[in-house]
């Protein structure tokens, strides 16, 4: 199986400058070459652009190995991978840009590929052959530049597992190597148990079905308060001066340690989750749905004029949705499961969780996100309205997949029964909750 591992570099200044060399290398690699692709093509109707020119990785490759030392003298300060590293970034984004015309790329619609920017470029490049890989204990070995010193143990991450891919990027105000490795399949976690139900939320980050809650950082009102205070320093600073280069690297770094809390958080919970439960259960949350802005509301009685729709109050909502990373986790937790053995089972997005009784199975018609305690006016059922959904999620969860969205054939093969077999309707089972005295809930299906 292939696994990524990320590790941070520390680099003396002769090697940073070294990785800034690099990745300047790839950038105008793309940037040549894609002025190379245009001359081609100047004149051509969009008709005639895939049989004027080749942008195959090959053909890029033989050209710059021609013309490499007259267009490039310096070419050979730096590792070959660097230079194939923008041909092919430039080849990618040409098949992505007529696969997206033909409709053979689904997702957004490409634009045809424009001149990479320093000032708007990642800096990054990537090793894919030479003699690359692990150096020593905290060392990794970069063709041209040497062993470079790295934050944590990376042998003990790596293990036995073969290095297959290398990309160093520049992120955050520091250096970081990805790794993509290859390694033999993980035993299934033995000491998996019991099943669990997770709601996701604003206020609590997760409510699990056992009654755990996982609380919710909140890093963006945090840091809130010093972003807009960096961000007013920025604007008030010419672009492109020292000074704005230096404030916009500080807002970069306050982003970026946002980013690492966040994933820091995700990472421990869903492997906690991941080592811990045999059946996890979680919703199919629409994410872009959920984050999406009011629509204007136009004023019946006074044309060319809007009603107030709660625009501003939605935008907080929504950048407190985009920032507990609900995507990220299912990602993490859908590779993790895999890792241990788990199942995880992913609920309908329209199953109303929220508003159906844990104790009976009554839905309300309606329910305000104000309303933090779900009251039942049938079995008389009060609980927190997150455990009550974490509850009927893990119970969705538990239940056959045509019930949880995953598919499966209803209809019964033919044979099955006999024709004079008489069918009752059976009742719908109902459940009670336990354990309120201790805090935890159970469902227990009722028995003759």
């Amino acid at each position: 199986m292939r696994k990524g591992i990320k590790v941070a570099l520390d680099p003396t200044p002769r090697q940073e400058q070294a990785l800034w060399s690099h990745a300047g290398a790839a950038r105008f690699a793309f940037n040549i070459a894609l002025l190379h692709i245009r001359s081609q093509l100047s004149g051509c109707t969009p008709v005639q652009d895939k049989g004027r020119a080749d942008w195959s990785m090959p053909a890029l490759r033989r050209w710059w190995n021609e013309w490499k030392r007259e267009i490039a003298p310096w070419w050979n300060e730096n590792s070959k991978e660097a230079y194939n590293t923008g041909l092919q970034s430039l080849s990618d984004a040409f098949s992505n840009y007529f696969d997206s015309r033909s409709g053979t790329r689904k997702g957004r619609r490409m634009g045809w590929p424009r001149p990479r920017k320093r000032s708007k470029t990642t800096p990054r490049f990537t090793y894919t052959t030479g003699s690359f890989g692990v150096a020593d204990d905290h060392g990794l070995k970069l063709p041209r530049i040497g062993r470079v010193h790295c934050m944590e143990n990376v042998r003990r991450l790596v293990g036995d597992a073969r290095i297959t891919r290398m990309t160093i990027r520049h992120e955050g105000g520091r250096w970081y190597a990805s790794l993509s490795v290859e390694c033999d399949e993980p035993q299934p976690a033995a000491n998996l148990k019991g099943s669990i139900g997770i709601d996701l939320g604003v206020r609590t980050f997760a409510t699990l079905s056992d009654g755990t809650m996982i609380a919710n950082p909140h890093r963006m009102k945090l840091i809130a308060r010093k972003q807009r205070r960096l961000s007013r320093r920025l604007s008030r600073r010419h672009k492109g001066s020292k000074r704005w280069v230096e404030a916009k690297r500080e807002n970069s770094k306050l982003a970026n340690r946002a980013a690492n809390q966040r994933r820091d958080m995700l990472d421990k919970t869903t492997t906690m989750l991941a080592a811990t439960y045999r059946d996890i259960s979680i919703e199919d949350l629409n994410v872009k749905g959920m984050s999406r802005r009011n629509k204007p509301k136009e004023d019946p009685g006074r044309p060319g004029e809007y009603l107030p729709n709660g625009r501003a109050r939605k935008s907080g909502l929504n950048r407190e949705i985009l920032d507990q990373g609900f995507g990220m986790f299912r990602r993490m937790l859908e590779y993790k499961c895999a890792r241990t053995g788990a199942r995880l089972h992913v609920i309908d997005r329209w199953y109303p969780s929220s508003k159906t009784c844990s104790g009976c199975g009554t839905v309300k018609t309606k329910l305000s996100l104000n309303t933090r305690t779900y009251v039942c006016h049938t079995c008389g059922l009060v609980m927190d309205r997150d455990l009550n959904a974490a509850i009927n999620i893990q119970v969705a969860g538990s239940a056959p997949e045509t019930l949880n969205a995953r598919g499966g054939n209803t209809r019964r093969t033919p044979g099955a029964h006999s024709p004079n077999e008489t069918r009752t309707k059976q009742p719908h089972p109902k459940g009670m909750r336990l354990g309120a005295n201790t805090r935890k809930s159970v469902l227990q299906a009722k028995t003759n």
